[in-house]
């Protein structure tokens, strides 16, 4: 099955989609991962796990929680680093012709920097700048709650790369309206909204006269955050001109349509993918079907009368 007539083709301002629908960062690994479940071409894109310089093994601790409405995630960016993935990643990609955007992440602004080079020199159409990571004790979220350190980080990107430049910003901020307008004042292409939100998760059993505890503390995601990210999305829309990614609690069509009201020009799917590996490709679907029974013209339309 594939997606028709063009009526979900998504323009984000130069970075054309067949759909708008892509899969978050760390929750669909660098490739091909999810080949058994879907067909991975039909997606607007997918975002890969986070890229550093070097290979990361992540924290060593529990890593990982269910809560009653997502799940809390302590992973820490482990990922192959950037040498290893041009060699075994990018032409898997390549091959089976896989639209995709590059995470990638750095615990300095010279790695984020030296990154940047070599996505440029690779001719890596579009990255996804992480600065909201929470799991990490250097970089990432140490950039992205700072909007003057946002601002220099972004622009020094910018100088080493000339590819379309998307910031992910976090949540975990006074004002997440400054933080998008200083991404956008750097030069960033777009804002994916919101990362994780910090949370905690404590598990708690009762055994022989002592209670066993089991703590997890990291990034919170799932269902549970989306009200917090259609409010980070709507008072973004009206503070930036650049196409905003909405990210957050999407598990179903409905998601994407209030994420479309709330001013997103497209979304990501992150924790759904763990419990539906199908899901990104059920919901392009979907979106279309939605189009065609009420009559849209195409997905544009569809956005302007969604949009409060």
């Amino acid at each position: 099955m594939a997606v028709i007539n063009n009526i979900l083709q998504t323009n984000l301002n130069g970075l054309i989609l067949k759909n708008p629908i892509m899969t978050a960062s760390g929750t669909y690994g660098y490739a091909d991962e999810y080949d058994d479940f879907i067909n991975v071409e039909n997606l607007g894109a997918i975002v890969t796990k986070a890229i550093s310089l070097k290979p990361r093994e992540g924290n060593k601790h529990t890593r990982i929680a269910e809560t009653e409405a997502g799940m809390i995630n302590s992973i820490g960016l482990e990922n192959v680093g950037i040498e290893k993935f041009l060699k075994e990643k990018l032409p898997v990609l390549k091959e089976k012709n896989i639209d995709f955007i590059m995470n990638i992440a750095g615990s300095t602004q010279e790695e984020y920097t030296e990154l940047a080079k070599i996505c440029n020199e690779n001719k890596i159409k579009a990255i996804e700048l992480n600065v909201s990571c929470p799991n990490v004790k250097t970089g990432c979220i140490e950039f992205g709650v700072d909007e003057k350190a946002l601002y220099n980080l972004v622009s020094e990107v910018r100088k080493n790369y000339k590819g379309y430049l998307i910031v992910k910003l976090t949540p975990n901020v006074t004002s997440i309206e400054n933080i998008g307008i200083a991404a956008e004042k750097a030069g960033a292409n777009a804002i994916s909204a919101i990362n994780t939100i910090k949370g905690m998760s404590i598990k708690l059993n009762y055994i022989n006269g002592r209670f066993n505890k089991a703590v997890v503390q990291g990034g919170y995601s799932g269902i549970g955050i989306k009200p917090a990210a259609l409010s980070a999305v709507s008072k973004l829309s009206k503070v930036v001109s650049i196409p905003i990614i909405g990210i957050g609690g999407i598990e179903k069509l409905n998601d994407i349509l209030e994420f479309f009201a709330a001013g997103a020009q497209a979304i990501q799917i992150g924790t759904a993918n763990f419990t539906h590996p199908d899901i990104a490709e059920k919901l392009i679907f979907e979106l279309e079907e939605y189009i065609l029974q009420n009559g849209f013209k195409d997905l544009n339309e569809l956005k302007r009368e969604l949009r409060i």
